[in-house]
């Protein structure tokens, strides 16, 4: 999957617990996920159809009633829902709130390897300066985001690390998502 891709998806707070639910077995209608995943009906309407939209999901035809329908996970639904199942498994209840943060999962498969915010920026080519830094400091204070300073840079400069769960997540997102040329490259073929 490329990383634009993966920043669509994790735009919306509840396509991750979505898709991780319907990974899970959770049925595909709508009371159901939604009890599973306990978003509001609003938000969890929002994402459902954005998860529509980008291929992930469509209707289950023949199942489900007109008012009730049944989805189901498409071919690249099941590689996305695999993700957030593997994500979901390694992080605690208390950690969701982070998690469903628009930014939170994709700057932590920028961080598998140790990054500049300049870097991290550079591939993650849509987020603002603003929504990085926010999502640095949210990270450092839940310590899944360690920073160090390189005194010997002039002028010194901030070294970014996934560590703790923050690296557990890295480690099942940073293998399945390309970047720059290779997203490109997969996107055409």
């Amino acid at each position: 999957m490329d990383i634009t891709t993966f920043v669509n998806i994790t735009s919306r707070a509840w396509a991750m617990p979505i898709l991780s639910n319907l990974h899970a077995g959770v049925a595909g209608r709508q009371a159901p996920l939604l009890t599973a995943t306990g978003a509001s009906r609003t938000a969890f309407a929002q994402s459902m159809e954005h998860l529509i939209a980008l291929g992930l999901l469509e209707r289950n035809p023949g199942h489900g009633h007109p008012l009730r329908p049944e989805f189901r996970l498409t071919p690249h639904g099941v590689t996305a829902a695999a993700i957030a199942h593997n994500i979901q498994a390694i992080s605690a209840d208390e950690d969701q709130d982070l998690l469903r943060r628009s930014w939170t999962l994709p700057v932590l498969t920028v961080l598998h390897t140790p990054r500049h915010f300049n870097e991290i920026k550079r591939n993650l080519q849509t987020i603002t300066d603003r929504a990085l830094s926010q999502s640095l400091k949210l990270m450092e204070a839940r310590s899944w985001v360690s920073r160090h300073v390189d005194e010997l840079a002039r002028p010194p400069r901030s070294i970014y690390c996934a560590v703790n769960t923050g690296e557990m997540i890295s480690g099942v997102t940073a293998p399945e998502i390309t970047f720059g040329r290779e997203a490109d490259y997969s996107l055409t073929n």
